[in-house]
């Protein structure tokens, strides 16, 4: 499925969030949003998953929905959002339980995301026995278990240390490669959208605009490779200096504020 934002604009207010957003979100591909602090990424996320209405445009959703997906367009969030009274597998269990499905097909679904994401041997644990990757990975899991189309992530590695990212950013890629499932994925981190996405999508500060869509022309698999990492630096350089100078105004607004 492809996701088609057409002259969003967003107010709170008196404050103009987002202007003039045009995009396109191919079928299959993972693109990237980055922008400075405030530049309306998590809202134009909102609007994208329908969880926001815009003031002005329309998202539209183009492509068939997939057999046996229960919702279509899924979230991930930064906080990983598990109740902490429920185990690994009663979470992810909570995102099918008002679907009407047979009791085998929840099991099943359950039994197979726990295996794609490394959880099996966890099914029992609760939130807290496990370290912040584990518990993001059980917030992939429940997405993953409805069979999303379309997958919506807000900034899911953010809350992480370094090292648990880089385990993630793997798990991440193993699930583009193997699915191509359609995402977006808003991140601070040009490091991040330059490992993920196949474009990213640089916003201007507030009122959000496009600036500037980079394409990344090369697969994922090659980006951890020696001969990648001079063009990838390169990349990432020219990113910089899009944001850099805004980056920098909109961390004084912050401050001020």
């Amino acid at each position: 499925m492809e996701l088609i934002v057409q002259g969003i604009s967003h107010r709170y207010g008196d404050i103009v969030a987002l202007d003039g957003i045009d995009l396109e979100v191919r079928e299959g591909e993972t693109l990237a949003l980055i922008g400075p602090s405030g530049c309306g990424k998590s809202t134009l996320l909102g609007i994208m998953g329908g969880i926001l209405a815009p003031s002005a445009g329309s998202v539209l959703v183009r492509g068939a929905v997939p057999a046996g997906s229960l919702n279509p367009q899924t979230y991930i969030f930064q906080d990983f959002a598990l109740l902490p009274w429920r185990t690994v597998e009663g979470n992810i269990a909570l995102a099918l339980e008002h679907h009407g499905l047979p009791a085998a097909e929840c099991q099943a679904r359950i039994a197979d995301v726990l295996a794609r994401t490394g959880l099996a041997e966890f099914r029992q644990a609760f939130p807290k026995q496990l370290s912040g990757g584990m518990r993001q990975r059980v917030g992939i899991a429940r997405a993953l278990a409805v069979k999303p189309a379309i997958l919506l992530m807000d900034e899911p590695l953010s809350a992480l240390d370094a090292q648990t990212r880089e385990l993630l950013m793997e798990d991440f890629l193993a699930l583009w490669l193997r699915e191509r499932i359609t995402a977006v994925y808003v991140t601070h981190n040009l490091q991040e959208a330059l490992r993920l996405a196949d474009r990213v999508c640089v916003l201007s500060r507030r009122p959000g605009r496009v600036r500037e869509i980079v394409s990344i022309d090369m697969p994922q698999a090659e980006r951890v490779t020696p001969a990648a990492q001079a063009h990838l630096a390169g990349l990432h350089d020219r990113l910089w200096r899009l944001i850099k100078a805004e980056a920098q105004v909109a961390e004084r607004e912050v401050v001020d504020v």
